[in-house]
């Protein structure tokens, strides 16, 4: 049996638009003399719908589309996922179309996904259809992973998915479907969204793994693919990708997710405020990437307290990249600012609220450009400064998207010395050498208050990622004074992260979505 895996970049809310997708690929499909085409889970409706599954109108147009893909489905069956309104209520189902008929809806039984909860019920789980004669078990998203037991007439398990990218998840997915499939004898052939719905962004990376338990095929990570599985054919192994991998992997990740974010939006022009520091050169660099660089401008916005070098340091960037800047100094406007306030904050003595109205009046002129050319203001934060709330409010966290927000400091590190590597040096050598600092006064570092960041990433990475206790931390060598004040600073700034634009999710443990946290709470207090 030939299995077309057809795995496409949908929009939320798109019926029409995804619905033209899919017949697309079915014409394909039948060109290339399959028997049976694959859509993803959700693939009508794009996914996360979130309150689009309690609209009775959407989940009417999904029908109504299904009924126009089967009409296309003559000589080839056809397994397309969408949102079904039961009588228990929305399910994520998988439509079996055969003969230009759609014959039936095969539910999710296990709603795992925050994303998903409150918007589906669960369904029965698998069942088994017949394809040119040949047994086959489908399966709708992470019922994969819980269920197994197959009959053992079943020749091909048939997985349809929306698994969204993760560091390190790749792997993890691939090892439970080899171990399936070897366990199980069975043939396994996912199909998985691919692209970016706002902060989420889909890896693709579809695949076919035989019943030896040998990954026999693999569709491309993060962009539209179309591949044949030959059940009967003898396909030869093929690698899947290492953790080495993992720095491209994530630069994909959120280029693909920022273009798409764009893409979909009606966005084509993006801002940035460039600092000559290293997280607003990763952005930079993303966007002119993703964007392409004649829709990325940038502001240089020198202060009292910038560096001449960070000011060269961004120009040079900017000329490497080849986007427009404009240098745009802020110290007559900081200066007219603070005597305007000295009759009602004083003028004494200089604190966080003198440093953070530099980082304010860059947001009012980044915002202007915004709102009078259209280009949409990117946010350059990263996940260590979002975790420790050592960031400004209205000032360096504002923006319509955060593409890196969700990046440990050492990950952005990371990240610039690829982009280096495969991109031409954009990056000038100093900004990656010199030593981390929001130049909020004269000298200032950010060691002034925090240990290294390398300490830092290895507590919050311990703290956020793997939910171990302040206990177990200092256990594991690290300074019980450190530890306790990077937990405080932690539990003290959910405020901030409350009012954070969207971040891409590039981890499996995103601040307000796998970590959610009371934003009025006494614990550990």
């Amino acid at each position: 049996m030939k299995i077309a895996i057809a795995q496409l970049n949908y929009t939320v809310g798109d019926v029409d638009g995804n619905a033209s997708r899919i017949i697309g690929a079915i014409n394909r499909a039948k060109a290339e003399h399959a028997d049976l085409v694959i859509f993803a889970e959700q693939a009508l409706s794009g996914t996360p719908a979130f309150d689009l599954l309690r609209k009775t109108t959407f989940l009417e147009l999904c029908e109504e589309a299904l009924v126009e893909i089967a009409s296309c489905c003559d000589g080839i069956a056809a397994i397309v996922g969408l949102p079904m309104l039961t009588a228990e209520g929305t399910i994520s189902a998988a439509a079996l179309i055969q003969d230009r008929k759609v014959l039936r809806y095969i539910g999710k039984k296990h709603i795992t996904a925050r994303r998903e909860m409150g918007f589906l019920v669960p369904s029965k789980g698998y069942e088994y259809i017949t394809v040119k004669g040949r047994k086959c078990a489908v399966i709708v998203g992470d019922d994969l992973s819980r269920e197994h037991d197959f009959d053992r007439s079943v020749e091909t398990v048939i997985s349809i998915n929306a698994r969204k990218y993760g560091k390190g998840t790749m792997t993890r997915r691939y090892e439970v479907m080899r171990n399936l499939s070897f366990v199980e004898g069975k043939n396994l052939v996912l199909v998985n969204q691919v692209g970016g719905s706002t902060d989420i962004v889909y890896d693709g990376t579809s695949g076919a793994f035989n019943s030896r338990g040998e990954l026999v095929l693999m569709l491309k990570s993060f962009e539209e693919d179309f591949r044949i599985f030959d059940t009967e054919a003898a396909g030869e192994p093929v690698t899947i990708p290492s953790s080495g991998d993992r720095t491209r992997m994530v630069y994909e990740a959120a280029r693909c997710g920022l273009r798409d974010f764009f893409r979909k939006n009606g966005y084509r022009k993006a801002c940035i405020g460039l600092s000559g520091g290293i997280d607003s050169a990763v952005v930079a660099c993303l966007a002119a990437d993703a964007l392409g660089r004649e829709n990325v401008r940038a502001l240089l916005m020198p202060s009292p307290f910038s560096s001449d070098h960070s000011v060269e340091d961004a120009k040079e960037l900017a000329e490497r990249l080849g986007i427009q800047y404009n240098v745009i100094p802020i110290t007559e406007i900081y200066t007219s600012a603070i005597d305007t306030l000295k009759p009602v904050i004083g003028g004494t003595e200089f604190d966080a609220t003198e440093e953070n109205i530099q980082t304010r009046i860059r947001t009012i002129l980044l915002m202007a450009v915004q709102n009078k050319s259209d280009y949409i203001l990117l946010n350059s934060s990263n996940k260590s400064e979002n975790a420790l709330g050592f960031c400004t409010l209205y000032g360096d966290t504002a923006g319509a998207f955060s593409p890196t927000g969700d990046l440990y400091k050492g990950e952005i590190y990371d990240m610039a010395r690829y982009i280096n590597r495969t991109q031409g040096d954009p990056i000038p050598d100093n900004i990656l050498t010199k030593e981390p600092s929001s130049e909020l006064h004269p000298g200032q570092k950010d060691t002034d208050i925090l240990p290294p960041y390398e300490v830092v990433d290895a507590i919050l990475y311990r703290m956020i990622e793997e939910g171990q206790h302040r206990e177990e931390i200092v256990n594991a060598g690290f300074d019980s004074e450190v530890v306790e004040k990077i937990h405080g600073m932690i539990m003290r700034n959910e405020k901030k992260r409350y009012q954070f634009p969207p971040v891409l999710r590039l981890s499996m443990c995103s601040f307000g979505h796998e970590r959610l946290m009371p934003l009025t709470n006494k614990y550990g207090d």
